[in-house]
């Protein structure tokens, strides 16, 4: 069943819906079509280890309650709560805006990361192929790829990706911040199970491509002591690297996350909003670069510290290295072979 329609107060409007109704009524899914001209995006926080990002998707059905993504909702005049949640936007035209952008002299080949923003294997995929399109293109191109994802669809296209690191580089991150499948459930109501999703890694490690775990959010108060059993049970399940990340709670993320803990955990709430100031020096974000997605102070450290020495044991680091020179080749359009073709 859809959540009910819960949004915070939009920054960029001056009044607000109020329902004379109760409860307000249910939420449908809604599509809409971007009209962008381009589809690559530049990052340039150094809290976020990817400088191109590709996201066919504006909004996500998965309702993660601690998105840091939906705030970007609010400028298209939509709400960060459930508008994030089922007004979704589609890029049509994402893979041919790829291919424009690869074809242009100024593209080095540099790794380009699916997802970033919102995830780029939610539901709608299966029926869309959005990603799958753009994925061709990056076989096609032989540009290197990164995905981070904690959506099933992604194993439809894992000979694809396979393909991709055969000929370039590829691979896959899947996001498992819970290994408690009631946690799970209640903070990320519309996502693959936990077991799910380290089914997904084996499969993917199967097909010989490199597969990690992000244990993010880490959560303090509520997911912090499931971090040393995540990257166990990720490791045994194939994943061969991890990262990890703080919880970021910019508003009105904030608001839609204190929501959400207080219907689903209302006896662990107030603790782990406590837990949460006290990573944060007393707030519950932190909006400075090379901060925002990591905690500070004695709890921190120890919850860093723990999860570190975990995968450290199992001998799980950071993701392999993207070759270089790149790969990247554009295809001889004139259908002859490039005189330098590999």
């Amino acid at each position: 069943m859809l959540r009910q329609l819960s949004n915070p107060d939009n920054r960029f409007h001056d009044s607000a819906v109020q329902w004379d109704i109760e409860p307000p009524p249910k939420v449908k899914l809604s599509l809409y079509e971007d009209q962008s001209k381009s589809i690559l995006s530049r990052n340039d926080s150094p809290d976020l280890g990817f400088d191109w990002s590709v996201n066919p998707y504006r909004g996500c059905f998965h309702g993660c309650a601690y998105c840091y993504a939906r705030p970007s909702h609010e400028y298209l005049d939509f709400g960060a709560g459930t508008d994030f949640e089922r007004k979704l936007v589609l890029k049509r035209n994402a893979a041919e805006l790829l291919r424009r952008r690869f074809m242009r002299p100024s593209w080095k080949g540099e790794l380009v990361l699916f997802s970033g923003n919102t995830d780029c294997y939610q539901p709608l995929e299966a029926v869309q192929g959005l990603t799958r399109a753009c994925l061709e293109v990056c076989l096609e191109f032989r540009n290197p790829v990164s995905i981070i994802t904690k959506g099933a669809v992604v194993e439809r296209d894992a000979d694809l990706i396979a393909e991709i690191h055969r000929q370039s580089y590829a691979s896959v991150t899947v996001s498992l911040p819970f290994i408690s499948a009631e946690h799970a459930r209640a903070i990320e109501p519309y996502v693959p199970s936990p077991a799910r999703r380290l089914q997904v890694m084996g499969n993917l490690s199967s097909k010989g491509i490199p597969v990690g775990v992000n244990v993010a959010p880490i959560i303090p108060g509520l997911n912090d002591a499931e971090g040393p059993a995540i990257v166990k049970a990720a490791r045994e399940a194939g994943a061969t690297f991890f990262g990890m990340t703080m919880v970021r709670l910019p508003s009105p993320v904030d608001k839609v996350f204190e929501a959400r803990i207080r219907e689903t955990l209302p006896l662990r709430a107030d603790r782990i909003l406590n837990q949460i100031e006290a990573c944060r020096g007393g707030a519950r974000n932190d909006s400075r670069f090379g901060a925002r997605m990591r905690g500070q102070g004695a709890r921190w450290e120890v919850i860093e510290t723990m999860i570190r020495a975990a995968a450290k044991r199992l001998g799980m680091g950071e993701a392999p290295p993207v070759p270089e020179p790149s790969p990247f080749r554009r295809p001889d359009l004139s259908g002859q072979m490039g005189l330098f073709e590999a």
